[in-house]
Order: structure tokens, then C-alpha cells, then sequence
């Protein structure tokens, strides 16, 4: 597939918003999977779930299915002694998506999913970035040979990683979206702001088709990070937002969501017009969740970015962090809590502000 013929790079450019899908995982767990074992061994073990799971999506109204192969890359098969079969579970992930996008009478673009290693990487941990390229790359060829359009690393954290996926992503040729996933005071695990990430974008080779936002602690926080984003990446830069379904609860043993469709719906709309041309849910985002969004974004007329208190009183509060980037400041210490040590942990970060 040529890039003039892709499907994920022409729906971009003849649609003014896209509906990504929602969660693999916890609608799995919903479906059976325990915890501890690894969903991407669903595609050869029970497919008939994942195909269900994949149309669910579609009916309502998805533009784009992620395949299930977060955890497919030799290292998280690892843990599960599936580390040989990278190649059999990714392909099969694609082609299991590939068949639900091409017999739902519409365009619909699949995404090869790639999440982290799970390893740290050099110069804290001991994966360098060669080894994390080449895992990568191994996933990408895999996704690609079964028909992803576009290679979709997302839950990212560090700038090596970063960096590792999208060089292994490229060696396919396919688009690359990337997302990280801003769960720690407005920053990354590793310290990364939207703004750093909107610098970084600018250094990768080849350039992403899309980057933003995934996961996270909440619909809130999505949106003020894609405002932030959006601020320092400009308006040529397309957006993602994939935030979960409300704040994350532990209930009779398990843990559930507490976002409504309604909220789910808000939402959509606010990340829309904050700057997210590319809007879905993650975590806890049943298909109930994404019909409630599809149907929002359809009624919504587009609207001035919304302000951090509409954000507030409409999806709940974001991080001091997120605040303190909203309103310019980008250190570290101006997004701190009130008594958080900031000497700790100063090591250099690469492509990381030293504030």
C-alpha cells in the first residue's frame, strides 16, 4: 500500500476528526482474560473474543481498531515464555483487525499497537537502543505483514524509547503515531512534559503521522495535556487523545472506571476542541463509552479550545503540574506539589529539560 492509497493517511486528509477505538485490555478481562496473562496469546487461543471485541468497536463507530499486540515485542513475550513467537501473535493480532475493518462497509484503518518493553533502557537501565530498535522492528514487520496501516506506539514514557520504536517502526515504511502517556504530575514517569515531547517530535526521522496522548489519570488530564500539547507543537502537527474512562477504583476485588458514557461524551468534544483531531478512549472505554462519544462528536459544532476551570467542572481536576504548564511554566519546580523534593532523582534525562 502506497502512501497515496493508505487508509489511515486518507482518512486524515479527507476527514476533520477521527474516532480511534477504545480499551483491549479491561474489556478483555470482561471477557474472561486473568489477570497476569498476557491478551496478546488471545489471538491464536480464543480469536473468536478478539474478533468480537474488534466489531464491537466498529458498530460503535470506530475509524480506527488498535490490533492486540500491546505487549508484543520478544520482551513483554518474555514473561509469558512466548518470546519466539513475536512474529506468529503480531501478524495474527493484524489480520484478526484487518478482517473486522474490511468487512465493516466502511474505511477503517487499523493500527498495529506497540507499547513499552517493559525494560529500562541506557543510560539508567540496562537495554541499549540498538537491542530496543531491533525488538521493535520485529514487532513492525510483523503488524505490517498483516495489514496494519499504520504502526500506533502509544503508553510511552522515556525519550530512548521513543526514539527505539520509531526507528524500529520505520523500517516498515508504514505512518508511525506515537503516544506517551503524561501520568505523573502533567510529565511522564521519566520526566518528559507535552513540550518536551513536541521538541522531541520535531528530531524523529521519519516525522510521526500523529502524536498525543493515551492512557493516563483521566479524561481531565487528556485534555489539558492536549491543550499544552497543542501550544508547543503548533497547528500543523496532528493530535491524539486516547485518555481512560474516568479515574481508575478498586470495587469487590477489582478495577472498574468510574466514567459514564455522558462524561465519556464531554470529553470527546472538550479534546476535540482543545486541538485533537484523532479521539479515543483507553482504559475501562467500553463500546457503550465509544458510541457515546461518536455521537457527541457528530452533534458537536466546533468551539474555541475550552478553558482549564470548563475542563474542571466538566471532567474533574487535572495536576499541578498540567496547571503550571498551562500557564507557561515548564520546570519541573513550578509544576511541584507543595514539600516535593526535587533533588532526588537529577540525573540528565536526554531531550529532557534540567529545571
Amino acid at each position: 500500500m502506497t502512501a497515496a492509497t493508505n487508509r489511515f493517511t486518507h482518512l486524515l486528509t479527507t476527514r476533520p476528526w477521527l474516532l480511534a477505538d477504545g480499551a483491549t485490555g479491561s474489556n478483555l478481562f470482561d471477557a474472561g482474560l486473568m489477570s497476569g496473562d498476557a491478551p496478546e496469546l488471545w489471538n491464536t487461543e480464543q480469536p473468536a473474543k478478539i474478533t468480537a471485541l474488534h466489531q464491537s468497536f466498529v458498530d460503535a463507530g470506530a475509524d480506527i481498531l488498535l490490533t492486540n499486540s500491546f505487549g508484543g515485542t520478544r520482551y513483554r513475550l518474555k514473561l509469558h515464555h512466548a518470546e519466539a513467537r513475536v512474529q506468529e501473535l503480531n501478524t495474527t493480532a493484524a489480520r484478526l483487525a484487518r478482517a473486522v475493518a474490511d468487512a465493516s462497509g466502511r474505511e477503517v484503518a487499523v493500527a498495529g499497537s506497540m507499547g513499552p518493553t517493559g525494560e529500562i533502557m541506557e543510560p539508567i537501565g540496562p537495554l541499549g537502543i540498538a537491542q530496543a530498535t531491533e525488538a521493535f522492528a520485529e514487532q513492525a514487520r510483523a503488524l505490517a505483514e498483516g495489514g496494519a496501516d499504520v504502526l500506533w506506539i502509544e503508553t510511552m514514557s522515556s525519550v530512548e524509547e521513543v526514539q527505539a520504536a520509531v526507528a524500529g517502526a520505520a523500517s516498515t515504511g508504514l505512518p508511525i503515531v506515537c503516544t506517551l502517556s503524561f501520568d505523573t504530575n502533567g510529565r511522564t514517569m521519566m520526566g518528559i512534559s507535552p513540550s518536551d515531547f513536541a521538541a522531541l517530535e520535531k528530531t524523529l526521522v521519519p516525522r510521526l503521522a500523529a502524536c498525543g496522548t493515551n492512557c493516563g489519570v483521566g479524561a481531565s488530564e487528556v485534555v489539558a495535556c492536549i491543550h499544552n500539547l497543542a501550544a508547543a507543537a503548533g497547528p500543523d502537527v496532528v493530535l491524539v487523545a486516547k485518555g481512560n474512562c474516568g479515574i481508575p477504583q478498586y470495587v469487590d476485588g477489582a478495577i472498574v472506571y468510574n466514567g459514564t458514557p455522558a462524561l465519556m461524551g464531554v470529553y470527546a468534544r472538550m479534546a476535540l476542541d482543545a486541538g485533537a483531531r484523532i479521539i479515543g478512549g483507553c482504559c475501562g472505554t467500553s463500546p457503550k463509552h465509544l458510541r457515546a462519544m461518536r455521537d457527541a462528536l457528530e452533534a458537536h459544532t466546533p468551539a474555541p479550545s475550552p478553558a482549564l476551570e470548563d475542563i474542571v467542572s466538566s471532567l474533574g481536576e487535572v495536576s499541578t503540574g498540567a496547571r503550571a504548564q498551562w500557564g507557561g511554566e515548564q520546570s519541573r519546580l513550578g509544576g511541584a506539589a507543595p514539600g516535593a523534593n526535587l533533588k532526588r532523582g537529577r540525573g540528565r534525562r536526554a531531550g529532557a529539560s534540567d529545571n
